[in-house]
């Protein structure tokens, strides 16, 4: 008699990465072919996929509907330098990645998937970042210098370690410019007058197409007005989920590009491009919540030119940000001040973040518009980097329309997170005007006045920095620290009015 041994199965090796894992969640095969339905009902024939870059751009490549489940399952590639604009620096070299580094993978997420209102042949599809497959180091693991990808890892993040998420809520304030005969800026459309519905009216044709198009894009607008500057404008709308409110003032700056294209003028998200009015700011609301229930608002479109998470909104649940006591009803719980003493503990390496540009400090400098230049806080208190502007909310003062809000609202979570887990007590609310309360003596840290202070300050904050993992780190840095070097570089008109005849 033989005896037979059983012969030991090889162990598999395989571990499925992070872009397997992406690719095959549960419920995604699923909305692949509901996107599908939608391509062949609003006869889609072509699909931008876009990712966001450091500075905010909307990169990424175009590919046709009849192509979608493959790229779907497969994604596309694209040099990892995209995600710096595929820039280079001062000195030739390209930000972030060089040459020699592999192709990123872009995988689509088909929950944002949406007609273009301005040709509908055409749809957009927001995409998740992943290492190449080839790679020997981390292959399909997640790309860290995409940071619409870091804002769902973070939110998640908190979310599971403190059982809240994040809504946030923005104000988007930009000019409408007028071209001269080579399409350069000449001026502001409308004049200067802040509030006053004649300017707001001259600019009716436009603001108007902005609104139709936002509606068909999944943006509930909620209000707008004429700000204090030539062109100035600010249409809001509804707050939700920091990641959906991300990728809606992506989408916001879109539709004006296309706005300013067909009226030709130019919509310019510059911080300051006059001096001596004010600046175009981007302050944000934000407040913590638990529960509540997310709701398809269809905004009056008879059938949905996307898919529904699009126009989804979270509403209800409880809001943690809210007064506990009726003796301070103005005043936020232990988890408000929690969070508002973190921000503030954080706000110099935070501004790195909210004012990104050279430019944006020029609205700093510009005091006499109510710039937040102060780390401190209040009720309705405007010259306070931060203020509580409702029940339940706190404004965050010191971002400017440059910013990339995906990195934002990282950045705030890492301050919350911090606030909350050390109990940080962020004083009392300061109700005087704050340059009144330093004459009187009260001692206040500033913020950074310089991009260069800025990336000091951010270089110096660990927990900030968590915000920019690895080489979301390394590409900022990169690009802002060349950013500052070539301006510092650079001679411009000022200098030569100033020193062209200063001698003998």
């Amino acid at each position: 008699m033989f005896r037979t041994t059983e012969v030991e199965k090889p162990v598999s090796s395989f571990v499925a990465s992070e872009l397997d894992r992406h690719v095959n969640a549960p419920g995604r095969s699923d909305l692949v072919r509901q996107v599908r339905e939608k391509i062949d009902k609003l006869g889609i024939k072509y699909i931008y996929y876009q990712f966001i870059s450091v500075t905010g751009r909307i990169v990424g490549k175009g590919i046709p509907a009849s192509h979608w489940e493959r790229a779907a399952e497969k994604g596309f590639q694209l040099v990892y330098g995209a995600t710096a604009n595929l820039f280079i620096d001062r000195h030739g070299q390209y930000i972030g990645y060089g040459p020699e580094a592999s192709e990123l993978i872009g995988i689509p997420d088909p929950e944002t998937f949406l007609q273009l209102p301005w040709d509908k042949r055409v749809a957009r599809v927001f995409c998740t970042c992943f290492r190449n497959r080839e790679e020997d180091a981390n292959g399909g693991g997640h790309l860290s210098s995409d940071c619409r990808g870091n804002l769902r890892i973070h939110h998640g993040e908190f979310q599971k370690k403190h059982k809240m998420h994040l809504r946030m809520g923005c104000e988007p304030e930009m000019m409408w410019l007028k071209k001269d005969e080579l399409g350069k800026p000449d001026g502001g459309f409308s004049k200067p007058y802040c509030y006053h519905i004649d300017q707001f009216e001259s600019l009716r044709p436009v603001s108007m197409r902005v609104i139709e198009y936002a509606g068909q894009m999944g943006l509930d607008m909620i209000q707008g007005d004429h700000e204090d500057a030539p062109g100035q404008l600010e249409l809001n709308f509804a707050f939700d989920d920091a990641l959906r409110t991300a990728d809606r003032l992506a989408t916001y700056r879109q539709i004006c590009a296309q706005v300013a294209r067909e009226f030709n003028l130019i919509a310019c998200f510059m911080t300051k491009p006059f001096m001596g009015v004010a600046a175009n700011g981007c302050h944000t609301n934000v407040s913590l919540w638990s529960a509540g229930d997310d709701e398809v608002n269809p905004l009056g479109n008879e059938q949905l030119p996307g898919m529904p998470e699009v126009f989804t909104y979270r509403s209800g649940g409880t809001n943690h940000f809210m007064p506990d006591s009726r003796a301070h009803p103005k005043k936020p719980g232990p988890i408000g001040l929690h969070c508002i003493g973190g921000v503030i503990d954080h706000l110099p390496a935070l501004t790195a973040i909210g004012c990104s540009t050279v430019n944006s400090y020029r609205r700093l400098w510009d005091q006499g518009f109510w710039a937040p230049v102060y780390a401190d806080w209040g009720y309705q208190n405007r010259t306070c980097g931060l203020r509580v502007s409702a029940p339940g909310r706190f404004e965050y003062r010191a971002v400017d329309s440059m910013v990339n809000p995906y990195l934002l609202a990282s950045a705030l979570l890492m301050a919350f997170d911090d606030g909350l887990s050390r109990k940080l007590d962020p004083g009392e609310p300061e109700s005087r005007n704050i340059y009144e309360a330093m004459k009187e003596g009260k001692a206040v840290k500033k913020l950074p006045l310089t991009l260069g202070q800025a990336l000091e300050r951010l270089d110096e904050d660990e927990v900030i920095k968590k915000a920019l993992p690895d080489e979301m780190y390394k590409v900022f840095t990169h690009y802002k620290g060349d950013e500052w070097a070539r301006f510092n570089a650079t001679v411009t008109e000022w200098d030569v009015e100033r020193y062209l005849d200063c001698l003998p």
